[in-house]
């Protein structure tokens, strides 16, 4: 008999994440699905336009492994460097620390943020939306200590400073108002006051970083064991499918300010691509992915709902069948080019980029009401 935390277990591991999407793709292919055709066919095409996208933003072709510091650069501003600035003079322990607590905030700020929302940041006068204006702001915001109760270290996250996050300080630190609205603001606030349940004192101590070499399914269990990010959801064809979109966009995002530390995060291929708008509207846009009926597009729907977990469910499977595709246009192996790195290249860029040519604003082709915590 299964108990609970076994089955708890279960659904956190990358290969259920695998297994249950394929489950749903394979049901696609038979015609099982209620909600949308597959035309695996089409693949080749996405993956000339990935291939592409990737050329053009990494014509040297060393794409880096994906993750939220890369959208520190946005607008060709080097933020980093402003960061290792800030952080001179302090111990490497807490240099890590910082660094490692900046990407979880940014990252658990990070689920969509709606058409309407920009921020502009004040040293560039550069104006950014969705996930780059996300980071941006979230940046400044640890930048100005808005997470850490002690005035004079800001560069933290600390369980007294986490836990006094409101919707009015996240608000003003993002610029959002009736004017500027930021979909699910409340819920972001909320999230962020529940990351103090993840440490005693500091929020980077969620995980034993004192060593040469950890794996990314070891980090990714920490993450949902301290940080409670579950993203599980019901499908008539697979029972439970868990996605856990956030908790390994987090993992990848971790591997950079490790790596700076000298800690080796390996096994990254065990984790799976992101079930999120940018990857799976790419597969909409283009064809693979067919809608069965008008309600898929025309309504907005739950992250709960049928439509929404068969489409994230997808756009994972569909991923790792779109990887070697992607390899053979470039000219790449899986060594030099693992998901990961095809995820940055890649498919979440040129999903935006073909939304962009689609619709105005480069809005999702299916809509979803977020609360801020999940996609």
């Amino acid at each position: 008999m299964t108990t609970t935390s076994e089955a708890l277990r279960e659904l956190r591991r990358p290969e259920t994440i695998r297994e249950r999407c394929e489950t749903i793709l394979r049901a696609g292919i038979g015609g099982e699905l209620e909600h949308f055709s597959i035309r695996l066919e089409r693949l080749p095409e996405v993956a000339r336009e990935v291939a592409a996208v990737t050329l053009s933003t990494y014509p040297d072709r060393r794409v880096p492994f994906h993750g939220r510091f890369r959208h520190f650069q946005a607008g060709g501003v080097d933020r980093l460097r402003l960061l290792e600035d800030r952080l001179e003079g302090l111990s490497e322990e807490e240099k890590l620390l910082s660094r490692v607590e900046l990407a979880i905030a940014s990252v658990l700020l990070d689920a969509g943020a709606g058409a309407d929302w920009r921020y502009r940041e004040e040293d560039s006068g550069l104006l950014f939306s969705r996930s780059e204006g996300l980071a941006v702001a979230s940046f400044h915001m640890f930048l100005d200590g808005a997470f850490s109760h002690e005035t004079d270290r800001p560069l933290q996250a600390t369980t007294e400073g986490l836990s006094a996050i409101t919707t009015e300080k996240l608000g003003r630190s993002f610029q959002a108002g009736a004017e500027n609205a930021l979909v699910g603001i409340e819920g972001r606030a909320q999230l962020i006051r529940s990351l103090s349940q993840a440490s005693d004192v500091r929020l980077g101590r969620f995980c034993d970083f004192h060593r040469e070499e950890i794996s990314a399914r070891e980090l990714l269990a920490a993450v949902l064991e301290r940080m409670n990010l579950e993203d599980v959801w019901p499908h008539p064809k697979a029972g439970l499918v868990p996605f856990h979109k956030l908790s390994q966009w987090l993992t990848y995002s971790l591997i950079e300010p490790l790596s700076i530390a000298g800690v080796r995060v390996s096994g990254i291929e065990a984790l799976t691509g992101l079930a999120e708008y940018r990857n799976g509207g790419l597969f909409l846009d283009l064809g693979v992915l067919e809608p069965k009926h008008a309600a898929v597009i025309e309504e907005t729907h739950p992250p709960s709902s049928e439509v929404v977990v068969e489409w994230r469910a997808l756009t994972v499977a569909l991923l790792d069948r779109l990887a070697p595709l992607v390899r053979k246009e470039l000219d790449m192996d899986k060594d030099s080019l693992p998901l990961a790195k095809i995820l940055e290249g890649g498919t979440w860029r040129a999903g935006r980029e073909v939304a962009e040519r689609l619709r105005p604003g480069g809005a999702p082709p299916i809509k979803v009401s977020s609360d801020g915590t999940v996609f």
